[in-house]
């Protein structure tokens, strides 16, 4: 199968994307698990990393006897409780950070067991060839969420532009911990997936590169871009509850084989020249234990 191009569709927004996710769940949700122990149940964002390898996966699957019930959403809140609650197995929209950050808000206790893909993410400007040149006062566009608002905040930190409390991981940093910011930049939160609909109306954004692509901003057109180290913790995850794959090893095993077959990979390395990179070989276990111990 070969990677479509992007869509030129601007992301919808967090509250549309959140109603119709939840009104998506709420109508297909129901009743999905009747303990046939060849059923896989999963919720994944509809977008084309997600879906499109989703759908390798799901082929691969039912050709080894699994029935594969699947609900494409928008939304980035409603599947980490429709997983915790037993609607679905598993989910695939949401970095190792983002996971970790909703845990702690929400209370839950979800767990990654696969790496899909990392992306590089950097900040980015239609009006601006450099950093250097952001004018004092410049608006600088950053995710809402705290899993992903820190990074443009660190990104901007490294290049010297402001100066932040180092005593701060990168997912804990937010515009509060910003110490010095001697261009008196303002920060104009938003949506992580509306950045590219934002990104004619600001002097610059912190974006993911594939949803940059989606309006045709390369990563070679980044005014900084993350580095491998900087990115891994943002690499796209699976997520079960916990002891998934103790108490579901055959489901798990199956995902696994499927999700991380050389058809995916071949997928990956079509979609957008291979913008995006595969993680399978990440030692997921390893990285959760770290962003844990922070």
């Amino acid at each position: 199968m070969r990677a479509d191009a992007p869509s030129r569709r601007p992301p919808a927004l967090a509250a549309a994307a959140g109603a119709a996710g939840a009104a998506s769940l709420a109508v297909t949700g129901c009743g999905l698990i009747d303990g046939d122990d060849q059923t896989i149940t999963m919720v994944v964002t509809e977008n084309a990393p997600f879906q499109e390898p989703t759908e390798i996966a799901e082929e691969l699957l039912e050709e080894d006897g699994w029935d594969v019930q699947t609900t494409y959403v928008t939304d980035i809140i409603q599947p980490n409780y429709t997983v915790d609650n037993g609607e679905y197995d598993v989910n695939f929209f949401q970095n190792l950070t983002y996971l970790l950050q909703f845990n702690e808000d929400h209370d839950l206790d979800l767990e990654p067991i696969l790496f899909m893909f990392e992306q590089p993410s950097g900040i980015y400007s239609q009006e601006h060839s450099s950093l250097e040149e952001l004018p004092d006062g410049a608006q600088v566009a950053l995710p809402v969420d705290t899993a992903n608002n820190g990074r443009g905040i660190s990104l901007l930190a490294r290049a010297g532009l402001i100066e932040v409390d180092e005593s701060k991981s990168t997912p804990e940093l937010s515009v509060d911990d910003i110490e010095e910011n001697p261009r008196s930049l303002e920060f104009i939160e938003v949506d992580q997936q509306s950045v590219g609909t934002v990104y004619d109306d600001v002097d610059a954004v912190f974006g993911f590169a594939r949803l940059l692509a989606e309006v045709d901003v390369m990563p070679d057109e980044a005014l900084i871009i993350e580095n491998e180290e900087e990115a891994l913790p943002f690499a796209m995850t699976i997520v079960a509850q916990p002891g998934f794959r103790e108490q579901e090893p055959e489901k798990y095993q199956a995902l696994r084989e499927a999700y991380h077959s050389d058809e995916v990979r071949d997928w990956y390395q079509e979609y957008l020249d291979g913008l995006l990179t595969p993680a399978f070989d990440r030692d997921i276990d390893q990285a959760w234990e770290e962003a844990n111990s922070r």
